[in-house]
């Protein structure tokens, strides 16, 4: 294969541009020997002849022609190259990968995906969904740049492996059936529920975050029913079959899309029959954090992730 040299490709460009070796040595600050030795390495290397005299001038040969069409081709990427590196290196460009538990995607990833799109297009995020503990384990292995998970689920803050954001405090609303003795009691606690059949899951992190919710209140939910898929939790509660508590950033995501304080107007979404509830005085709350491995977080494109991740994040619904 031959030895196409950037360096010496510029000089016959350059010489190609303006007709003699004199005006080639003066705008690229060479000697007229230096041009030519260049020139005469370059031949060498391609193994054809790029020069012919003309009189007391040089002149490109056929085959010098040829070698230009393609470097000019190759001068083009490199430009394209540079500009897109330079994107990187400014966090206009590159690809950030992002590991999300499944409510954070809709209430959160989403939204700082669709802002990005707008004013930096040319910065690609790769969304995984996974749950909260195993967010970390794909950014420890390097399969993901960002991880969104739980501070109750996360690594102790002081593990030097991660850099950790907070980007929210989840407000945890109960579900109860429309027709709950409760579903309309004013001032509801949480402390209230403590008789009630409950839903969560059976493992995970959902269940650890019910459980610890309503020991703080000071009772232990007696689990009926275990189910961890939001659509499955919302129809037995509307069946009556239990309550439930509920993330607010579910709702963003639109399961529970049809407000808080009463019950879901038939025909939205199937999800008639339920009441949601913001509880008063002990409302539990989840905390939402965001991780990167130590060291890479100032990175230019994942900090525009990160800065669009809070921007989605102040734009949650309001505490009430």
């Amino acid at each position: 294969m031959a030895d196409w040299d950037l360096k010496k490709l510029r000089i016959l460009r350059t010489l190609h541009e303006l007709g003699t070796v004199t005006a080639t040595a003066e705008a690229l600050h060479l000697t007229p020997s230096a041009v030519s030795q260049q020139l005469t390495g370059l031949a060498k290397a391609l193994g054809v002849t790029l020069l012919e005299a003309h009189g007391r001038r040089v002149r490109l040969t056929d085959a010098a022609e040829l070698v230009l069409r393609h470097a000019e081709a190759v001068f083009a990427q490199l430009e394209r190259a540079d500009a897109e590196l330079l994107g990187y290196l400014q966090g206009e460009a590159g690809q950030v990968r992002v590991g999300a538990f499944s409510t954070a995607i809709p209430a959160l990833v989403v939204p700082a995906v669709q802002e990005l799109r707008r004013t930096h297009p040319g910065l690609s995020v790769v969304v995984r969904e996974a749950e909260a503990e195993a967010a970390y384990e794909l950014l420890a292995e390097g399969s993901v740049d960002l991880a969104l998970s739980l501070a109750a689920h996360a690594p102790t803050a002081r593990d030097p492996k991660f850099s950790r954001v907070a980007l929210l405090a989840d407000p945890l609303d109960v579900a109860l059936p429309a027709g709950h003795r409760l579903a309309a009691e004013p001032g509801l606690r949480l402390a209230d529920l403590a008789g009630e059949p409950w839903i969560f899951g059976s493992s995970g992190p959902w269940s650890q975050i019910t459980t610890a919710a309503c020991e703080n209140a000071g009772f232990v939910p007696e689990q009926a029913h275990a189910a961890a898929d939001w659509s499955a939790i919302w129809a037995m509660v509307a069946a009556g079959m239990g309550v439930a508590l509920v993330p607010r950033m579910a709702m963003a995501g639109g399961i529970g899309a049809f407000g808080r304080g009463g019950a879901a107007p038939a025909g939205r979404g199937g999800r008639e029959g339920v009441a949601l509830r913001v509880l008063c005085g002990d409302q539990p709350r989840r905390h939402v954090i965001a991780a990167a491995r130590r060291g890479s977080e100032g990175a230019p494109g994942l900090a525009r992730v990160l800065a669009a991740l809070r921007q989605a994040a102040a734009a949650q619904p309001p505490e009430e």
